[in-house]
């Protein structure tokens, strides 16, 4: 795979919207952008009339567009065939990039197919030894040579390709990414209580609204959708992830992509993966600060001067990582520097709070890179792998202060998944407050302390242990208690009743030894 596809990384162009879209927000009616948009060199190509572009203008979908929004004609395209192995090879592994870009030398045929253009593939077709040899830049520099050959203009908007082109004397055009989001077809289903939109090829498309607590399913269209449109739909964003600065690919697996566009979280997955196309699009519709959730007062200094392992748990859309969000901004606002640990990465949260991915593909080394940055606090977004409690574990045991997200039906299950992860007298250390969120509401906060004691549901003193005791924030009632018997880590519910009962039995045998 050349440099180009791998590189997902954009420049960091400051994003500023067209006066036309300015003025259709005022309206609440959305513009349609200009997709040729041109930023850096401008498309001149004087003498010329031979262009080779390169793969990444072939995956963003830049040369079509050009060529219509300019109507150029009488010019001669001549595509690499290296440059169409590696779009076959990452379309055979499931990667959206390979689809996109076999889309664009489609689209570019039918262009040829009315005489507009000429349309030719020239060069060797890339060899393994190429393919391999793609991250030192092989196949980049077989498609400059072309262009040395053909004495043609290259097009490229790989900032480093054009640089190499200069320096050995190529003619070349840098397309630098475009400032403009482009004009999104899904964005016309979508109301301002819209959760998600799912799309799946020979089915009716489907809307999630409401709110956290109230959301209903909701049929778009009668019409079912073509396998066809779900592949536009597909291009349009992968063509507005690579372009688009603030929009990233978070993963590209065989079958499955996953791409954070803006506030978008979108799901695509394909067969071998699914059954059929499909495409998921989630987005947040809801912005909060702790002043929009009820706290008691006893909560809100916890929360302000003494939580620093904090665990925000609940099931699937009840609301966790809208709190986690708040509770950065609240950390940002007290002069703290706070970060995110995140896959995918779709906190909505300030500018000023930098959101990390996994680096390599592993927190752990994300985490390693956190310590040499020293923030205040660090919000972990989605914990579910046995990697992603240690890595929490060891940042909190090395002083930053932790806010994760947990997956969980009830608060105790969010602490019963540290066992066997984490030794169980370091859990206190680790996780000082779990909040229990549901239909985007706290509904129970509870505190973890260490104690040595006799384990409830004893009696014999010498079974004292060391025990967890987990007992509710606002009440103190102690409801669990986690403690060692033998081999096994036991989760015991403490009844009050019988609890009760025990603390009378001791302080009897107390008193009768006394007398005695």
């Amino acid at each position: 795979m050349s440099q180009d596809i791998r590189n997902t990384e954009k420049q960091n162009i400051e994003n500023k919207k067209t006066e036309a879209n300015e003025s259709s927000e005022r309206r609440n009616v959305p513009a349609r952008l200009g997709k040729s948009q041109i930023y850096g060199e401008k498309f001149e190509l004087g003498e010329h009339k031979i262009i080779v572009p390169d793969t990444s203008v072939i995956i963003d979908g830049r040369m079509t567009e050009i060529i219509r929004e300019k109507r150029i004609k009488g010019i001669k395209i001549v595509i690499h065939k290296a440059t169409v192995g590696e779009l076959e090879h990452q379309a055979n592994t499931g990667k959206e990039i390979g689809f996109s870009g076999l889309a664009e030398i489609k689209a570019l045929r039918e262009i040829a197919k009315k005489g507009d253009i000429e349309l030719e593939f020239g060069g060797e077709r890339s060899t393994d030894l190429m393919v391999r040899a793609a991250k030192l830049g092989e196949i980049d520099a077989t498609i400059r040579e072309l262009a040395k050959e053909l004495s043609a203009m290259l097009v490229t908007s790989d900032k480093v390709q054009s640089e190499v082109a200069r320096a050995e004397g190529i003619n070349v055009i840098y397309l630098e990414p475009m400032k403009s989001i482009r004009e999104l077809s899904f964005k016309q289903y979508l109301t301002p209580d819209t959760v998600s939109l799912h799309f799946k090829e020979d089915t009716k498309p489907l809307a999630k609204r409401g709110k956290p607590g109230e959301v209903r399913l909701v049929v778009l269209s009668e019409e079912r959708t073509t396998k066809e449109s779900l592949e536009d739909m597909i291009k349009e964003i992968v063509d507005t992830a690579r372009s688009d600065s603030k929009s990233y690919f978070e993963s590209d697996s065989k079958g499955a992509a996953v791409i954070q566009l803006r506030e978008y979280r979108i799901a695509i997955a394909r067969p071998p993966f699914s059954d059929g196309i499909e495409i998921t699009i989630v987005r947040p519709i809801v912005k909060a600060s702790l002043e929009d959730y009820t706290l008691s007062d006893k909560l809100k200094q916890r929360l302000l001067e003494r939580a620093e392992g904090v665990i925000i748990c609940g099931s699937p859309g009840s609301g966790k990582s809208t709190f986690a969000a708040a509770m950065a901004e609240m950390f940002m606002k007290r002069n703290k520097i706070v970060k995110t640990l995140e896959s995918p990465r779709d906190l909505q949260v300030p500018d000023e709070v930098t959101q990390y991915a996994a680096l390599d593909g592993s927190f752990e080394k994300t985490g390693d890179i956190l310590l040499l940055v020293r923030p205040d606090y660090s919000i972990y977004d989605e914990m579910r792998k046995t990697t992603d409690f240690k890595v929490f574990s060891d940042l909190r045991l090395s002083g930053i202060g932790m806010v994760g997200v947990v997956h969980a039906t009830r608060p105790i299950e969010s602490i019963q998944r540290f066992l066997g992860r984490v030794d169980l007298g370091m859990i206190p250390q680790i996780v000082d407050t779990v909040i229990f969120i549901n239909e985007g509401k706290i509904k129970k906060v509870l505190e973890l302390r260490m104690r040595v004691k006799i384990p409830h549901g004893m009696r014999d003193r010498d079974l004292a242990r060391p025990v967890v005791q987990v007992s509710d924030f606002e009440t103190g009632k102690i409801e669990w208690e986690l403690y060692k018997f033998g081999d096994e880590t036991v989760s015991m519910q403490v009844d009050e009743r019988e609890h009760h009962d025990e603390r009378k039995e001791r302080y009897g045998m107390k008193r009768r030894k006394r007398r005695r």
